[in-house]
This record gives structure tokens, C-alpha cells and sequence, in this order.
């Protein structure tokens, strides 16, 4: 084991290299000066070699043969163990730029106000910090936050750093949201008020909403979609008493965002409080319990739009707008959700019915 260590232009010197330059001077053997020092052939090997560091009692060894202080050595010793510090965090940096490279950056300072730079090294810093991991290859481990089903496809690994990171950020802005001891039964009485929203536009809507889930100990969070993340919605028990219900804010059409809104409602009141519930438009990226799944996917399509009701208009491709507007308005709900209820069952294309689509873009800010 060599006593000096290199890594780009980090130097590392131990305490043995100065030792064995002493040894050289006095002209004596390693043997001989392991004698004067009174410690054992072995243990100075050991120390010149760098294979062992210097104790308090070889530090005071020296100092009284070599007339110096006691701190000389120590400090020989702590600078050589700062700079192996200094040696591994460089690796570990260089390590996670490749991770660093696979999350948009700018997301964070647009979003959560992190500092802009264009130093990976400050990068990483300033993700760790924000995540509060200390290495962010922590992100690709399978038991960190939420579990993935596992693939060898590197855009694979790419959608579950940027999934958990969008549900980190969600759970890093919900601790800014107070909120009361969750109560189910409260948050089953406000859904015909939820449900009357759907009419009414973002701007109105939002505030209302997020009183009532913080009533029902719901932390509610709005974000917008980050790259390579593929998530819609996410659930995650904080504890008993506090859950995060977060939404992603841009690019959905009015139908979409209230099946999700309503889909992750369904997965709280399931109070599955170890597992984390996540919509996502990747099929790879969802490994939930498929039972529950289904639960919060019939939830949401039959409290929007009851099977009784859906039924006796009995919609077909020759269905008019007008007449989409009208059931809708009898059932006090947005007439897109039940033209997106009609291309979801396939009676008219994607495309049809565009004009009573409406997408919802929602700006947010958050702080870091």
C-alpha cells in the first residue's frame, strides 16, 4: 500500500511518507529506528507503508524524539485523512455526474428556486442537499422510496431517478402545507363538493380544494412534469396521521387531471400506509398491487360519471356535442370528462369531441 495517494490533482501524503524521509537522513535502518522510536518493526512498516495511521502514543513517540510537538503528527494525520475525504467525495462527484446528466436541472431552479450553475460538482451538491441523500445513486437503489419493477434498459434506470425524484420534491413542498389529523370519513363527505369542481376553472377551484384535503390531513401538491418521470399522480403515507397527495400540474386535459385526482383519492382512502401509490403514463414504472389498482381506477370512473346515469344516456359514435353538453350539465359535471369517459371506451376517437376538451395549465413556485 503506498503512503501517497493521487486522484486527479488531489495529493494525499501520509504521515509514514515524512517518516521514512526522516530514516533516510539519520542513515539507519527501519529496524533500528523502530528500536529508538520504541515501538515494534511491524508497526512502523505498517506506519511508513500507510497501512496503519499514527496514534496519540507514536504521535508522542515522535515529537519527543524528534523535538517537535505532539500536534505536528496529529495534524500530519488528520490533513492526510481530510484529503482521502477530499479524494473520495471527487470519485463519488464524478461517479454521480453520470446520474446527474439523466435529470433536468433546470427543472429544480424553475420549480424549487435551487441555485443555477453550471458545475456538475454543484449539481450534485445541490440535488444531495435538496433530496437529502448523501450520494445520489442512492436514487437508483430498490428500496428508496418507492419500488420499480427492475430492467436492465438504461431508460429504465432514467424514469426511476426522475420519478422518485418529482415524488421527493413533492414530499419536500408538502412540509410546508399544515395540515389536520387525517379523518376519512371527512374526506368522503367533502367528495360531492370535489366532484362539483370539475365545472369550475383552475383559478377557482384550487384553493378550495387544498383547504379541504389539509381539513382531511391530506397534503396536497401540484407539480409540474419533469422529464423522464412519466408521473401523473402519486400517494405516500408521511404517518398514521398525514398523507401526500401529489398531482402533476401540466399538460392534462381536464378529464385526465380529474380521473387522476379522483384515481389517488381512491389510494388514500385505501390508508395502505407502507406502500406508495403511483400514476404513471409508463407502463414500467407501475408495480402496485394490481387489486387496488383496479379499485381506484373503477372509483374514479364511477364517482365521476355513475354507471346508472352512464347507462341510460347509453353514448354512441353518433352521440353530438350538444347532447354530451346537456348530460353533463344534468349530472353537474365538465362535458369533456365525459367525452374523454367515451374515448377511454373506445365510441369515439381521440381525437373526437376536441372541442369539449379542456387542458389545464397550472404554474406553481415553490422554495428549496
Amino acid at each position: 500500500m503506498s503512503n501517497v495517494k493521487k486522484y486527479k490533482d488531489i495529493v494525499a501524503f501520509h504521515p509514514g511518507y515524512y517518516i521514512a524521509d526522516i530514516i533516510e537522513d539519520m542513515e539507519v535502518s527501519q529496524a533500528e529506528f523502530a528500536k529508538r522510536m520504541g515501538t515494534t518493526a511491524k508497526t512502523l512498516s505498517k506506519l511508513i507503508n500507510g497501512q496503519a495511521n499514527i496514534s496519540n502514543d507514536l504521535a508522542k513517540k515522535l515529537s519527543v524524539m524528534m523535538g517537535t510537538s505532539v500536534e505536528v503528527w496529529q495534524n500530519l494525520q488528520n490533513t492526510y485523512d481530510r484529503k482521502l475525504i477530499e479524494m473520495q467525495q471527487a470519485k463519488d462527484y464524478d461517479e454521480q455526474t453520470k446520474i446527474v446528466k439523466e435529470i433536468d436541472y433546470r427543472y429544480f431552479v424553475d420549480v424549487v428556486d435551487l441555485p443555477i450553475t453550471r458545475n456538475v460538482n454543484d449539481k450534485v451538491a445541490n440535488l444531495c442537499r435538496f433530496f437529502r441523500v448523501s450520494d445520489l445513486r442512492i436514487m437508483l437503489q430498490p428500496d428508496f422510496l418507492v419500488n420499480f419493477r427492475t430492467s436492465t434498459s438504461c431508460n429504465n434506470e432514467k424514469n426511476i431517478i426522475n420519478s422518485r425524484a418529482w415524488i421527493q420534491t413533492a414530499i419536500n413542498i408538502s412540509k410546508n402545507i399544515n395540515t389536520s389529523p387525517y379523518d376519512a370519513q371527512k374526506l368522503k363527505r367533502y367528495l360531492p363538493e370535489l366532484r362539483s369542481m370539475t365545472v369550475q376553472k383552475p383559478e377557482e377551484f384550487l384553493p378550495r380544494m387544498k383547504e379541504i384535503f389539509a381539513d382531511c390531513g391530506v397534503a396536497f401538491v401540484l407539480l409540474p412534469h419533469l422529464k423522464n418521470a412519466g408521473v401523473n399522480g402519486a400517494v405516500k403515507w408521511i404517518n398514521d396521521e398525514r398523507v401526500v397527495l401529489a398531482m402533476n400540474n401540466r399538460g392534462l386535459d381536464a378529464d385526465k387531471f380529474w380521473f387522476s385526482l379522483f384515481h389517488e383519492i381512491k389510494h388514500v382512502l385505501q390508508q395502505k400506509i407502507k406502500t406508495v401509490f403511483i400514476s404513471s403514463t409508463m407502463e414500467e414504472m407501475i408495480d402496485i398491487n394490481n387489486k387496488l389498482e383496479k379499485e381506484a381506477d373503477e372509483f374514479a370512473t364511477d364517482y365521476l360519471i355513475a354507471p346508472a346515469d352512464y347507462k341510460k344516456f347509453s353514448p354512441s359514435k353518433y352521440t353530438s356535442d350538444n347532447e354530451i353538453v346537456e348530460f353533463a350539465k344534468k349530472i353537474g359535471i365538465h362535458p369533456g370528462i365525459v367525452a374523454g369517459r367515451m374515448q377511454h371506451d373506445g365510441i369515439i376517437p381521440q381525437n373526437g369531441c376536441s372541442k369539449l376538451k379542456e387542458k389545464y395549465i397550472i404554474e406553481t413556485k415553490y422554495t428549496a
